[in-house]
This record gives structure tokens, sequence and C-alpha cells, in this order.
């Protein structure tokens, strides 16, 4: 359904380390870099039919986070899972809500992990179990 996801980011730097090591779990490669007519540095790490963006923002204003937004990524294991979350702590995120596991819901067990990434993006593991 979804062709790309772009986020923003106050130190794309920062956020190129952090989802280097992140999405690396995943199986992403290193991210193509591209600037801009304008300056601003976009960073597109293209994987398995998807693209995930970050990029500083064009309007010159701070990149702010969502509030209400969560980006999943897809995970293959509730391993995989706890791993995405443990390499996105040890690479300066912040985890938020349940450690990583199984959780019971209308759509059947799902093993979930969220986080923060460095700005503040919420982000999700997500294993259907």
């Amino acid at each position: 359904m979804l062709n790309h996801v772009m986020i923003g980011s106050n130190d794309i730097e920062r956020s190129k380390n952090f989802y280097t090591a992140v999405l690396g779990v995943l199986g992403a490669g290193e991210p193509m870099a591209h600037v801009n007519d304008t300056g601003q540095t976009r960073l597109f790490y293209i994987h398995d039919g998807s693209t995930f963006s970050i990029s500083e923002p064009i309007n010159g204003k701070p990149a702010e986070p969502s509030n209400g937004s969560t980006i999943g990524f897809k995970c293959d294991s509730l391993e995989q899972v706890t791993k995405l979350h443990d390499v996105a702590i040890a690479n300066g995120g912040t985890s938020v809500e349940d450690p990583p596991g199984p959780r019971e819901g209308t759509m059947g067990t799902m093993n979930l992990c969220y986080f923060l990434d460095p700005d503040g993006h919420k982000m999700c593991g997500i294993h259907r179990a």
C-alpha cells in the first residue's frame, strides 16, 4: 500500500548513524544520499520494495515529531523485534511503552517493540505471530 515514508531530522548525520544501525537489523544497507536544489540533504533506505527517507526540512524550520504517529517496521520474529529495539536504544533511541514482547489484541498475537528515534519520532518493530 505504501511506497515510502519520509521523516524530518535536525541532525542528518546523527540520523544516518542511528538508522543505518537500526535498519541494518532488517537487512537494509547504507542509504542513498541526495542533496536537493535548495541544499537539504535527504537519505533514502531502499529495502524489500519499500523506501524509508530522512530529510532536513525544506522550509527551514526545525523537524518535529508528529504526536499520535507511529512508523512500524516489519520484523521476521520476536528475536528480530527485540534486536531492533536493543540496537535502537544502543544508538541513541529511547525505549517507550512496554518492553519488547508479545501482545494480545483484536488482531491476534503480535510481537512488538516501541522506541523514539533521536529526533523523537515514534517507531515500532512488529512481527505478527
